[in-house]
């Protein structure tokens, strides 16, 4: 997982704009890109929360043989199935958003109204299947829904 005690974005981002070498920004700053992948996240955390992949799997409600793919690095997970873990892995707001950024998906946006829900549900820890319902009695798209399952309503 990546290192707490480095520069946040926000100091990344100001360091950046002061400096005039591009690459002595780059060269001072290497530490800054390194990521592990999304599969070795999903094994760290399971390694340090004493679960097994499975487990979380079934919690995600991630189709069995696809969340194994996820796991040994097969698969890359689409933007609804990483926060699908999320809820799974019990994390907050903070952790979802670092869970997205580690798989290269977009983060969650408050000006998106399914992504307010979800913040919403992320920040106050209520479960998947509850989120579902959230999102399911707001008409917005529930978490996992396949692009051919979505109504016109929904694009």
């Amino acid at each position: 997982m990546p290192e707490k005690n480095r520069a946040s974005t926000d100091e990344l981002l100001a360091q950046l704009f002061k400096e005039r070498n591009l690459e002595h920004f780059l060269q001072k700053n290497e530490s800054a890109y390194l990521m592990p992948s999304f599969s070795d996240y999903l094994n760290m955390w399971c390694k340090k929360h004493l679960e097994v992949p499975g487990q979380v799997i079934r919690r995600a409600n991630i189709e069995k043989s696809y969340g194994h793919q996820l796991f040994s690095g097969r698969r890359n997970p689409s933007r609804d199935t990483v926060l699908q873990l999320a809820f799974a892995m019990n994390a907050d707001y903070g952790e979802a958003q670092e869970m997205l950024m580690i798989a290269r998906r977009s983060p969650l946006y408050p000006r998106i109204r399914r992504d307010t829900v979800i913040i919403y549900c992320l920040h106050n820890r209520i479960s998947l299947a509850d989120t579902q319902i959230i999102l399911h009695d707001l008409d917005l798209p529930l978490l996992g829904r396949k692009k051919s399952e979505r109504t016109e309503a929904d694009c």
